[in-house]
Parts: C-alpha cells; structure tokens; sequence
C-alpha cells in the first residue's frame, strides 16, 4: 500500500470527536486506494464480518477457508485495535469455549467521511465501518480556483461530519472525475478549471485525517465490488472473479474494469470515453460533433430541451425539469431522452465487444433517474452487441452511486490492511 506524507500550510478547522488526537497540521497521510478485495488473514476476517457478521470464529473459519487458529489470532489483532467486538449476548445456549462468541464489526464508535466531487454537484458521506451511509449532504461544487474551491468543500464536510460527535472519524475518501494522481493526491479537471489541485493536501489536511483520492469510475466500480454484498438482493452483488465492465454516465461519462476482484487503475490515470463518436450532431467543446459526453451529458440534455422549447431558458433549466415534461406527458422530451437512451446502448455495446467482460453495469443517473429509458438501453445494447448476450444490469445503488463511491474510498484502506489503517488514523 502506497503512503505519501505531504506537507501543507493550511490551518486545520476543529473536527472534534472523543479520542481523537488529530495530526499535526503541517503533515497530511496520503494512501493510494486499495480497490481490491484483499485475501490476507486480517482483511478476510474483517470482510466476512463486515458481510456477515454477527458471526462465530467457526463459521468464519468455514467462509474464509482459514484454519480456526489463524481466525482466532487475527480476531484478537482486530478487537485490540477495536474495530471488532464479541456478541456474548448472542452465543447460543449451552454453548462452550469463546469459538462460540460472535463478533461482528465495532461500528458504532467510527465513522468514514466520504467526498464525491462532482462536475456540478459535491456530495458529503458520513459511513460507518461495515459501509452503511449515515447520513449524506450536497452542495454545489464551489467555482473560483482550486485551493479556494476545495477549501470551502473542506469546510462543509467538517461541519457535516461534527454532527455524528459521538463517533470518531478515521478516514476520508474522495472521489472525482478528471485526471487523478493517486499517488500525490492531485487533480486535473478540465470541467472545473483545475490543474494540479492539491486535494489531498487540502482536505486531508483541513479535516487532520489520513486520506484517499481516486478516479470516481473507479470508485463506483470498486463499491460494487466491495459494498454491493452488503445490499438487501445479494444476488445482485458482483463476483469477484472474470471480469466486469462498468459503464457511468451523468454530467460526464466514464468506464472502468475489474479483473478477478481487482478494479484496473492504469498508472497515468483513467482514460477518457468523452469523445468516443456516437453520431449524433451536438457539438463538442473539442469542436467536434458527436462526441459522448456532447451528447448524453445532463447539460447536454438540458440545452437540446431549450433548444426544442420543451424547456424554456429561464428560470435556470434542469435535468429534472427534462424528466418531469416526460413524466407529464411531453412527446418532444420522451424523444429526447430516448435519444439519449439509444446513444448510451450503442456505446455500451461497442465497449462490451472491445473488452468482452463477464459482466457489465450501468451506473449513473442517465440510467437510473429516468427508468422509462432503459428498455430502449437494452433494444439499442442488442442491436449492436455482436456477441451473445451475458450478465448486464442497473446498478443496485440507484441514485446513490456517487455516495458509495465516495464511501468505498474512504474505506478503501481499512478493509485491506486494517491494522496499519488504525495505526495511521491514530497518528
């Protein structure tokens, strides 16, 4: 696991929790996300009790395939660090010997803090340690320069965070869209103007917590991997073997893979599919016409809305207004976000040929606010998919994919090496 120390000169705003001892404010720990399922002892154990937990030593023994000495020595690890706690009240009756006392995740006293920096919206996450959000925000993404736009989402997530004060915070993860250096916690974002923004540096350093940054696709992925077996259907949850394609497209669009539990991170960043051609005649700012996000993106959509009068210019158009006018019996707007639903099943397709995946999901709100649209996802998917039909599906977070994508990152490194991740958090 890659952890970088970086040094800043911001002043850190208060983040008070009990037993907190927050680092020194020239300091900031940075570790590159892990988004893998990790099959070390400790990260086993904490998974399946994570996933399963109130569970007995046996029965994790059972799960994990581990001998029930080594689950014994990794459960006492973990509950000296406290991110575990045995359940006597649930050993069955006439039970001997402590194989038999639960245990399960030591969640109330913690929490995560997520950040999803968006094109247009940021969102705010406070988690605990098995992944459940306990409560989200969003704010408009601040304009103005990086430093000073980060600094304000610093700001807002401290006070977000200040209201769980019975919990003390370990980590912070941020996801964003653009060119991300997990290695140095920085950011190009073209959409927002920025180039080289020091986001860790900034909001680990402004909230003193040890932290994660990571491409948001990535992300989404990643908590599809590592978050979806906790949901109610897990029959929905992704294997961690083959491979997975995942498909996201909202204000922009982006892609990920995931090979045999791992999420592919290319060294130099993601790569873009913002100007794959799709046909269509909106113009880029590339100055091209066609190109993906031209065409699918909420603003994209909300300009050919005014453009058609199915909205008007003022007051300020949105997405919602476009699905709204559909709901309400608009043709002109079912025809544009049909549009927009064959545009997004003839690219899903194309990338579905090129990788050939086990498995392929569709996240982001294109897909997910607007369920009238995925019929014609799947009619276009089928016409041009020249291979054989295989496992494709919506995202099981629905409208929430950014938050855990948020979420998974800022857990990201206590789930894969969690006794070093408590040491850190502690510092």
């Amino acid at each position: 696991m890659s952890v970088t120390t970086l040094h800043h000169h911001h002043a850190r705003p208060a983040l008070r929790s009990p037993g907190r001892i927050a680092a020194p404010a020239s300091r900031v720990q940075l570790v590159a996300p892990d988004l893998r399922i990790v099959d070390s002892p400790v990260a086993s154990v904490l998974r399946v009790a994570c996933v399963e937990g109130p569970i007995s030593r046996d029965s994790a023994a059972r799960t994990t395939g581990l001998s029930i000495a080594t689950v014994n020595r990794q459960v006492s690890a973990l509950l000296g660090v406290g991110l575990l706690r045995e359940r006597a009240d649930l050993t069955a009756s006439g039970a001997i010997g402590r194989p038999r006392v639960p245990f399960e995740v030591n969640h109330e006293p913690f929490s995560t803090i997520g950040i999803h920096i968006g094109a247009v919206v940021t969102g705010i996450t406070v988690s605990d340690l098995r992944g459940r959000i306990l409560g989200a925000v969003e704010i408009p993404t601040p304009g103005g320069s990086s430093e000073a736009a980060l600094a304000s989402v610093t700001r807002s997530a401290g006070a977000f965070a200040g209201r769980w004060h019975r919990r003390t915070p370990l980590w912070v993860g941020v996801a964003i869209g653009g060119r991300v250096d997990t290695a140095t916690g920085t950011v190009d974002h073209p959409r927002l103007g920025w180039e080289n923004g020091r986001v860790a540096g900034i909001i680990g350093g402004g909230l003193g917590l040890p932290i994660s940054v990571s491409g948001h696709v990535e992300a989404m992925a990643a908590s599809e991997l590592l978050l979806a077996p906790r949901l109610s259907d897990t029959a929905a949850a992704q294997s961690s073997s083959g491979t997975s394609l995942y498909f996201y497209a909202r204000e922009t669009a982006g892609m990920a893979l995931t090979i045999d539990g791992r999420v592919h991170t290319p060294a130099s960043g993601p790569g873009s599919i913002a100007h794959l051609p799709t046909g269509s005649s909106a113009l880029c700012g590339c100055g091209n016409r066609g190109c993906l996000e031209a065409s699918v993106s909420d603003r994209a959509v909300v300009a050919a809305a005014v453009d058609r009068k199915i909205l008007a210019p003022q007051p300020r158009p949105s997405i919602a207004a476009v699905y709204q006018a559909a709901q309400g019996g608009s043709e002109a707007a079912r025809e544009l976000l049909v549009e927009r639903a064959r545009i997004l099943g003839r690219t899903v397709a194309l990338l579905r040929d090129m990788f050939n995946p086990d498995r392929v999901v569709l996240g982001g709100q294109a897909f997910t606010a607007y369920p009238a649209g995925i019929p014609h996802v799947g009619e276009a998917f089928t016409a041009h998919s020249t291979l054989a039909r295989r496992d494709i599906r919506v995202t099981g977070f629905g409208d929430r994919v950014q938050e855990y994508a948020a979420t998974v990152v800022s857990l990201s490194a206590l789930y894969s090496d969690p006794l070093a991740s408590m040491r850190r958090a502690a510092a």
